[in-house]
């Protein structure tokens, strides 16, 4: 099989993918969403099919690199995915995890910011910052420019530091869940974790919350580290919890 067309057709796979991921996870948490807050979405429908139609372009934009990544792997071995448990030490298998989040969240956190200076908002980010409030289809609703800032950085961290194939799973599903249920306007966690100590240094929704309603402040995406460190935690927004 011809090199181009081998990779166009894994940018497509991962592209459909991508789409039908964000489909199940995000219409998943929005028939939660039904069950625990009915009518929450009430006259929403017009945001939702815009939030859906973003996202459905974006997971084509996350589907190129995926896609670079998939082939890379499976033809030429180029990538630092490794599928042998025994290649490293079974301890390197969480650390990775927590080392790809870590580095996901600081690069997340930077380009966020990035995305709310004027110029960058207007382009780019303002399409993110249309669903008032966002529900849980505003995942990955995003302008193409802002996606290909949160498509790369995953597949360039496959590069650079190892990774087996199953960590990679726990990183993106980790990726999908947070990304999702940050939206949907409802916490899903119970009070004494949001509000306890996990939640000083975790972000839920509560607290991804309060940056569509102030804009500029809580732009992380995992941890609250660099909030805390910049100056830039707003503390938590105004959502109903789970339980007490």
């Amino acid at each position: 099989m011809a090199v181009l067309p081998s990779i166009v057709a894994s940018m497509i796979a991962m592209s459909a993918i991508i789409a039908i991921r964000y489909l199940l996870s995000s219409g998943g948490f929005a028939l939660a969403t039904r069950v625990a807050r009915p009518g929450l979405y009430t006259g929403q429908q017009r945001q939702i099919r815009r939030e859906i139609g973003w996202s459905l372009a974006s997971a084509f934009v996350y589907g190129a690199p995926a896609g670079l990544v998939a082939w890379g792997w499976q033809a030429k071995g180029w990538t630092l995915i490794y599928a042998d448990p025994r290649a490293l030490p079974l301890w390197y298998l969480p650390v990775s995890v927590v080392l790809y989040l870590v580095l996901h969240d600081a690069w997340f956190y930077w380009t966020h910011r990035l995305m709310h200076r004027p110029r960058w908002f207007r382009i780019a980010h303002a399409v993110h910052h249309e669903s008032r409030p966002p529900t849980a289809w505003a995942a990955m609703n995003f302008h193409l420019i802002e996606a290909v800032t949160g498509a790369i950085v995953i597949p360039l961290l496959v590069f650079v530091i190892p990774i087996h194939v199953a960590a990679l799973g726990v990183v993106l599903a980790i990726m999908t869940i947070m990304g999702v249920s940050n939206h949907m306007g409802w916490e899903m966690f119970p009070r004494w974790i949001v509000q306890g100590p996990a939640g000083k240094w975790l972000i839920t929704a509560t607290h991804h919350q309060r940056h569509h309603e102030r804009y500029l402040c809580n732009f992380g995406l995992y941890f609250r580290f660099w909030d805390r460190l910049c100056g830039t935690d707003g503390g938590l927004g105004t959502l109903p919890a789970r339980t007490k």
